[in-house]
């Protein structure tokens, strides 16, 4: 989003003034992840070994091409940006160009688009200009081949950062020409930090158990935090535990709690047929339904052969949903990987 929010996030920001500023009514339309996104790379909560390594690369003008990676929602985006306002002042727009998995990013988009402004020079200070290229695992293996050229050729002009999910889908001669940067899941305190500040500021009547389910849910993702957050708000006057549970759709903990004692102590067709009348009756997806029993029975006092043996089916039998297999069959099979895995009386 090409937005020019040129002030730290925790304060208000002033929209009379200067061309292209935001008016009142469309801040308060703004999504939270982007009304809240960290101008200053002070402003972000976590990876201090990063931005202070940032930090000095910039002091010292000696910004190497770099390659972020990570879980979705830990920053990465944010951390360039910052770094491009630090860099450029007022006028990053200007001197940074920003391509994300919506945009058509294939061979002819390097020769022509990346190209044409990587072999222009900058006329700022900085003496280079800025290329963000995210969510990069989505471009083909024959689009990285030939940026791995540009990025050589035109290393004068202009730095690139490279923005992906997974580096493993990175080619390795791309991998070689940046220096890397893992971005891992923000810890809980650092989420609940940051989301005490925006509850503050928007008003939210959050309670202390919905708090607890929306970093639970995070899993140290800002983003997914953010936006269930804004999503209860605009629905409930008061966001708490069950609030948080219909906006995103997740099983209810009694429930998980009521699945997993009956696949351990009821007869198995009684089993079935309560577990899928809980999953009509609320619209649940045994995909969900399967990463919470996980963390029950990591929980739970088993016998390590009991929990190998539930663990390893329900991996299969998540890998089998994934691949587009029938949730009754896969639902029966999970319910019998149990009563196998328990210890004969």
């Amino acid at each position: 989003m090409n937005m020019d929010i040129d002030t730290p996030a925790s304060q208000p920001i002033n929209k009379n003034k200067g061309k292209g500023k935001m008016i009142m009514g469309e801040l308060d339309t703004l999504p939270w992840v982007e009304k809240y996104r960290p101008n200053e790379l002070s402003d972000l909560v976590s990876h201090e070994e990063v931005t202070e390594t940032l930090k000095t690369f910039i002091e010292r003008n000696r910004l190497p091409h770099l390659l972020f990676y990570g879980p979705p929602g830990t920053g990465k985006t944010s951390t360039i940006l910052a770094c491009a306002r630090q860099i450029y002042g007022d006028k990053f727009r200007s001197s940074i160009l920003e391509l994300n998995a919506s945009d058509d990013r294939g061979i002819d988009v390097v020769r022509e688009q990346i190209k044409n402004f990587a072999s222009t020079r900058t006329i700022y200070s900085s003496g280079f200009k800025l290329i963000i290229l995210d969510e990069c695992d989505n471009m083909t293996n024959q689009a990285q081949s030939a940026l791995r050229r540009v990025i050589e050729k035109y290393t004068k002009n202009v730095r690139f950062c490279i923005i992906c999910n997974y580096v493993s889908k990175i080619i390795p001669a791309i991998q070689s020409r940046c220096t890397r940067f893992r971005f891992s899941p923000l810890e809980l305190s650092q989420v609940d930090q940051r989301l005490s500040t925006i509850v503050g500021a928007e008003n939210v009547k959050l309670t202390e158990n919905g708090k607890k389910a929306l970093l639970r849910l995070s899993k140290g993702d800002m983003r997914r935090a953010l936006n269930i957050l804004q999503a209860c708000h605009a629905g409930y006057d008061r966001v708490d535990e069950a609030a948080i549970y219909n906006c995103t759709g997740n099983p209810q903990p009694e429930h998980i709690d009521s699945i997993l004692n009956s696949m351990l102590k009821d007869e198995y067709t009684t089993a079935y047929q309560k577990i899928e009348r809980l999953k009509k009756e609320n619209g649940y997806a045994l995909q969900d339904i399967i990463t919470d029993l996980y963390e029950k029975i990591q929980q739970a006092e088993l016998p390590s052969e009991t929990e190998v043996s539930m663990v390893t089916n329900m991996a299969d039998i998540e890998y089998r949903l994934g691949e587009g297999a029938d949730e009754k069959i896969q639902l029966g099979s999970l319910i019998g990987a149990f009563k196998l895995a328990l210890p004969v009386a």
